[in-house]
């Protein structure tokens, strides 16, 4: 980006707002009563069996591909001073893990001979390691239940896939701000990409693609209250188990199976091989907000590094402006 007087005014001025409104918004907003939440029946879902892809990854993968990043070649270079970067672009149809570009999957496993099919997405914790210790200050918990990235302002730094219990987060290199300076100063990685539990479709009273998809009709979403006490009930009927009520320091999104989560999670990590190398796990994690003093304390800079990402933004913006 080239830095001439007006690019600079405009950053500056972005740049400044951008601070002034971080310091005064609150850090993340409130869950009540009537904040989304979903549930996934382990009982119900079957993985779509016959289907090499299960419908609601089909259609959260046709459903937001609108969204997903676009790489451009000679942007795909090396985190200094590391010699490697992230790039997913030629891998869009891998289907078995998260990635930028797939932000739903389905683990199938054999549980002491029976099958269980487990949809794996963000689980929209209530109190998110993620948000709270993003330095770049790019997450968001809001007040109907979702958390999401606000991908025009990410940098990449991948902090929120290190303490995410289930790493759903995922790093694309060669977009996002950081591609402004990176042959300057080498800040960022890229961007990072994951479900939302499509916030936007909520907001018009629809269902996330993922769940009207769904033949079996294993997820639902609704209100907090509501999506709880049915998934105690089906936890009576079934004589089962609920996994989300209290992990990570509680979720928006319950499970329900009648095979207890310890066995779900020991199958899990026994698919371990060369090429699924971390597993997505169903433990009990500890909430990294426990234990990351340091990252507490780093994520106090974050409205600083926000008020820099305005400033290359604007600025950015600024002079594509001056180019037409």
């Amino acid at each position: 980006m080239k830095m001439n007087r007006r690019t600079f005014l405009t950053g500056a001025a972005a740049a400044g707002t951008a601070l002034v409104l971080s310091q005064a918004r609150p850090a993340e907003a409130a869950i009540s009563d009537n904040s989304y939440a979903s549930l996934i029946d382990l009982t119900r879902c079957d993985g779509c069996a016959g289907k090499k892809v299960p419908d609601c990854v089909t259609a959260c993968s046709k459903g937001n591909e609108a969204r997903f990043p676009q790489p451009e070649p000679d942007q795909l270079r090396d985190y200094w001073p590391q010699k490697k970067h992230e790039d997913w672009s030629k891998k869009k149809q891998l289907k078995s893990r998260f990635t930028p570009y797939n932000w739903l999957f389905v683990q199938n496993v054999d549980v002491n001979g029976e099958k269980v099919s487990v949809p794996r997405r963000c689980m929209h914790c209530d109190n998110p390691p993620c948000v709270k210790l993003c330095p770049f200050g790019v997450k968001h918990k809001t007040a109907e239940g979702p958390v999401y990235i606000d991908t025009d302002m990410c940098f990449g730094g991948a902090k929120c896939r290190t303490v995410c219990p289930w790493s759903v987060p995922q790093r694309q290199a060669g977009v996002g701000l950081y591609t402004n300076w990176q042959k300057v100063l080498p800040v960022g990685g890229g961007v990072m990409y994951k479900c939302d539990l499509c916030r936007d479709r909520l907001a018009e009273n629809k269902e996330p693609f993922c769940m009207e998809s769904c033949p079996k009709g294993a997820m639902k979403v609704g209100k907090r209250t509501e999506i709880f006490a049915e998934a105690e009930k089906l936890k009576k009927q079934y004589n089962g188990h609920l996994y989300g009520l209290d992990e990570n320091g509680g979720t928006s999104t319950v499970y329900v199976s009648k095979v207890p989560f310890e066995q779900i999670n020991k199958a899990i990590m026994a698919t371990k091989s060369p090429k699924n190398k971390k597993p997505t796990p169903m433990h009990k994690p500890e909430n990294m907000l426990d234990k990351q003093t340091i990252w507490s304390k780093a994520s106090l800079a974050a409205p600083a590094v926000g008020a820099l990402a305005a400033f290359f933004a604007a600025g950015s913006k600024a002079e594509k402006e001056g180019e037409k």
